[in-house]
């Protein structure tokens, strides 16, 4: 009885120690997507728009298209055999006025947002003064984020 709760145990501890990786990339992933949408609302505030409200829908897009990114390894805003941007988000359930889409990859949410900040036409999606809603969405190959904010002006 004693050696069979030993074993029971010495699974469990085993378990745990293969499991907790998994769980501390995905704590990172969703620590980087806090401060990521943080960010972009505090560069919008820097230059007098008002913050963006997180959209669960929009997130949904977005962590599902990050994904496929980080699992190819490339950045795009359509891979093959995916839908464009409106067919991803419409089938998130976004009702939307205008979207647009932002994708990066680096090394921690900070540099991500200033690709972004950097980049005209990548600045001017986050700077949109009719958008109203964003959704962040990020997957990790390698030590390597790979990132989309999906910004929309949402329908009620």
């Amino acid at each position: 009885m004693k050696s069979a709760r030993k074993l029971i145990v010495a699974m469990f501890v085993a378990g745990a120690a293969f499991l907790a990786p998994a769980v501390q990339a995905q704590q990172n992933v969703e620590k980087a997507e806090r401060l990521l949408f943080d960010a972009i609302n505090q560069y919008r505030a820097s230059q007098g728009l008002p913050q963006l409200k997180k959209d669960a829908r929009l997130t949904t897009a977005a962590r599902k298209h990050a994904s496929l990114l980080a699992a190819k390894g490339t950045l795009s805003h359509q891979l093959p055999m995916e839908a464009p941007l409106g067919g991803r988000a419409h089938q998130a359930g976004v009702r939307f006025r205008s979207l647009a889409e932002n994708v990066a990859q680096g090394p921690d949410a900070r540099n991500l947002c200033q690709q972004w900040v950097q980049s005209p036409p990548h600045r001017a999606n986050l700077l949109d003064s009719d958008t109203d809603s964003m959704g962040i969405g990020i997957a990790e190959r390698n030590g390597t984020f790979f990132a989309v904010a999906d910004l929309a002006q949402t329908l009620r």
